[in-house]
């Protein structure tokens, strides 16, 4: 898979794990980017590691549930890191 095609997997799948989770997400659309493409990353790793089966094929429904599972964690942990910035200030 080509950069700019992961780029657009990470922004998708961000933007997917947003509307997924209940609640407010703050960032905008880098944001999303960058949490999805992180998500990507991790989706990617914990599915070789796990089930033997990476992010190969842009098409490929393994490819965007890895995608969209690891950006969900990602913004899950995001979430919780914000949260409790917002609460001190």
């Amino acid at each position: 898979m080509g950069f700019l095609a992961f780029l657009l997997l990470g922004l998708i799948a961000g933007a997917l794990a947003k509307l997924i989770l209940p609640g407010k997400q703050g960032g905008g659309w880098f944001i999303t980017l960058l949490l999805g493409v992180v998500g990507a990353l991790l989706g990617g790793w914990l599915g070789s590691v796990l089930f033997g089966v990476g992010l190969e094929e842009f098409w490929d429904l393994s490819t965007w549930l890895l995608a969209i599972g690891g950006a969900i964690i990602v913004l899950l942990i995001y979430g919780l890191i914000t949260r409790n910035s917002r609460r001190t200030a």
